[in-house]
């Protein structure tokens, strides 16, 4: 049971902007991906869940053994990949549960008892610190950055995903909110559930645990470590793995 990314190189527009990167996740695991702007870390995250801008042109992408490399998005999720985007759309006249709700069905093949899909619901918002009329409202329209951000990590507990990879979800948070996210996080860790979180920030260390933090640049993982290399960002910053 893992991810597993293999030599993975990746065009956009002809021009080769991930070049060999390889890693396995473990069930469990967090892993923290850094890097400066340009280096590939969202390239990589929106192939792993088949964005068609994005070409891989050798390697491939492994979940659970499975080649998912050529498989449509849908698919990828049914399988138990989660993306949490940097921009998330919106989608005016469809609510929050009436999306959550038809993801599950999409994704399990059951439609739960709305009564009971509601208690739940629910239950998740106030995990979340949103309130139950939240439900109702439009999906990410008017949203702020904050209430997006908690929308997904509602997304994360409703769904479980096996995987999930974190796109800079800690940008521009407050403390609260970041709270939120890293709980999250923990929880489905200790569930078994794996993580790449990508993200500029050191600081986002020093509220998770993590198993291993790569550094990205040029398009490839240039070395991997423990919280220690956070630790050596937040001094030194990327320049000398730009050179």
């Amino acid at each position: 049971m893992s991810l597993e990314l293999k030599n993975l190189h990746i065009n956009v527009e002809k021009k080769e902007i991930v070049r060999g990167l390889s890693l396995i996740v473990l069930p469990g695991e967090v892993h923290v991906i850094m890097g400066p702007n340009g280096s590939g870390k969202s390239t990589f995250a929106n192939t792993l869940l088949g964005h068609p801008k994005y070409t891989i042109t050798k390697g491939m992408i492994e979940l659970n053994k499975l080649n998912i490399t050529k498989l449509p998005p849908e698919e990828r999720a049914k399988h138990g990949l989660f993306l949490a985007m940097q921009h998330t759309p919106e989608i005016p006249g469809v609510s929050v549960a009436n999306f959550l709700r038809l993801a599950i069905a999409a994704r399990t093949g059951e439609r739960k008892n709305p009564i009971a899909f509601r208690k739940d619901l629910l239950e998740m918002l106030a995990k979340v610190g949103l309130a139950p009329d939240f439900a109702a409202r439009s999906l990410n329209a008017g949203f702020s950055g904050g209430e997006r951000k908690r929308l997904e990590m509602l997304q994360l507990l409703t769904f479980e995903p096996a995987y999930s990879i974190l796109d800079e979800t800690d940008s521009g948070l407050d403390v609260d909110a970041l709270k939120i996210v890293v709980a999250t996080i923990q929880t489905l860790k200790k569930r078994g559930k794996g993580f790449l979180v990508i993200t500029h920030y050191p600081r986002l260390l020093s509220h998770l645990k993590v198993d291993t933090v790569h550094i990205m640049a040029q398009g490839k993982i240039v070395k991997t470590g423990g919280a220690e290399l956070a630790a050596e960002i937040e001094k030194e910053g990327f320049k000398k793995y730009e050179e």
